[in-house]
């Protein structure tokens, strides 16, 4: 099986569509000799920040020595950012080897009474058996949606962390952050220790509560004002130099190289992760080597800076909580006008989305990337209109980028937002000037789930 007939193969499996639940999965895997029991896992779920703090456990543990695989969610330019090992994405030739292994069992699971194994089921799958094949020691695994019914469920972990809670995914995860909390919570297992940055009252409640019932020991991630709780992991600081406390011990003079406040407190849930992995594993945490990993993570399409003049920023935020940040970010370094190019997917509230970013801007250019999910431009730009008094249509996002670029100023910000699915349609060698980094390729086109 080529890499082209393995995705082939599995993007033919979305006709299924998206079936929350661990059943079939559970399954598969029994199927191949669950491979997610060989190693440690970090389960990592949220609203906002689990990609970032994943990607800081993976980059931590290995600064430890050891081989650790990162599974995330969704990708930005190529399909194999999904699945890394020690930060290297798979090769091609092994997907298509794992996933022409993988094929029979998916073909007789199919054959039960669970049903159909889906495109997400498939990639949870075979990111398990590439780390297990590959003998990692540790996997930092990115739940997809929610928590306790997503397909990543069914493993292990070492330790839970849930960074935070926002409404999100409302139709499907309940809309209350009381009713999302319970099911981001579904992650916490039995005497496992739980990591969490949630600070929306309800929602820490119901954390809390499930984390108690549980017997699974509970630490809060918090900006230190006045004197923290003794079983906290506070942080103070910023991202060129940060300081974070936990019960053990202090990390100060960190750096890191992800933009953005919020991205303290992802270091200090991922540390706190750490922590607990060094614990249960027993090993020795090293100061330098937190410090190191801390500093060498970067992700795409996390306030990815694409061009200097004028400053061109990708970032795939695409919910309220996360363009209150953005916003933040951006706005601290804006020096001339905001142009902003909006597009999103269905099941995400524009409105909620634009009404922290669009008041800012002196243009809106809505956008609808190429996803069979992406939300219409015209309801992207209505909501819109509400905030911002210049809205322009324009599709496919790489054309309302390249319109952005021709009406910025040197001193202009062009922000591409609203979904990892936008910022993936516009390739950082299409808005080429004097670039920070190296261009990324091209976006593959294979549908995610």
């Amino acid at each position: 099986m080529t890499y082209t007939e393995a995705v082939a193969f599995m993007s033919g499996l979305r006709r299924f569509g998206m079936k929350l639940g661990n059943e079939r999965i559970a399954e598969l895997l029994a199927r191949i000799g669950d491979p997610q029991h060989r190693y440690g896992i970090a389960h990592v779920t949220g609203t906002k920040g689990k990609g970032s703090t994943t990607a800081l456990i993976a980059a931590m543990l290995q600064a430890h020595g050891f081989r650790v695989g990162g599974y995330y969610s969704p990708y930005v330019y190529d399909l194999c950012e999904r699945v890394q090992l020690n930060r290297k994405r798979i090769p091609r030739r092994a997907f298509a080897r794992l996933v022409a292994a993988l094929r029979p069992h998916v073909e007789a699971v199919g054959s039960t009474s669970h049903g159909s194994v889906t495109e997400f089921e498939l990639k949870t799958a075979l990111a398990f058996a590439y780390f297990a094949d590959r003998k990692a020691d540790y996997a930092a695994v990115e739940v997809g949606i929610g928590g306790r019914l997503d397909a990543t469920n069914v493993v292990r972990p070492v330790v839970c962390v849930i960074t935070n809670v926002g409404l999100d995914h409302t139709e499907i995860l309940g809309d209350t952050h009381a009713a999302i909390a319970a099911e981001k919570a579904g992650i916490i297992k039995p005497g496992i220790p739980l990591i969490t940055a949630v600070h929306e009252p309800s929602a820490l409640r119901v954390i809390l509560r499930r984390a108690a019932t549980l017997g699974a020991p509970a630490f809060r991630a918090l900006e230190a004002h006045g004197k923290p709780p003794p079983d906290a992991i506070h942080w103070t600081g910023d991202t060129a130099s940060l300081r974070v406390e936990t019960p053990c011990r202090a990390y100060a003079g960190l750096t890191l190289r992800l933009a953005g406040r919020h991205q303290c407190v992802n270091a200090a849930c991922a540390i706190g992760a750490v922590e607990q992995i060094a614990a249960r594993g027993g090993f020795a945490i090293s100061p330098a080597a937190v410090a190191t990993g801390l500093s060498s993570v970067e992700l795409p399409g996390r306030f990815s800076v694409l061009r200097v003049e004028p400053r061109v920023v990708a970032d795939g935020a695409h919910n309220a909580l996360s363009a209150r940040a953005l916003a933040d970010q951006v706005l601290s370094g804006l020096g001339g006008r905001l142009l902003l190019v909006v597009g999103m997917l269905r099941g995400h509230d524009p409105d909620e989305f634009l009404r922290e970013l669009a008041p800012h801007a002196a243009v809106v250019f809505a956008t609808q990337p190429k996803w069979r999910r992406a939300l219409d431009v015209e309801q992207v730009a209505d909501a819109a209109r509400r905030y911002c008094a210049d809205v322009r249509s324009m599709l496919p996002p790489l054309r309302a980028a390249r319109a952005a670029l021709r009406e910025a100023d040197r001193t202009d910000t062009v922000l591409i937002t609203g979904s990892f699915y936008t910022v993936g349609d516009v390739r950082p060698s299409a808005v080429r000037g004097p670039l920070c980094g190296t261009a990324a390729p091209a976006r593959a086109q294979e549908p995610q789930p």
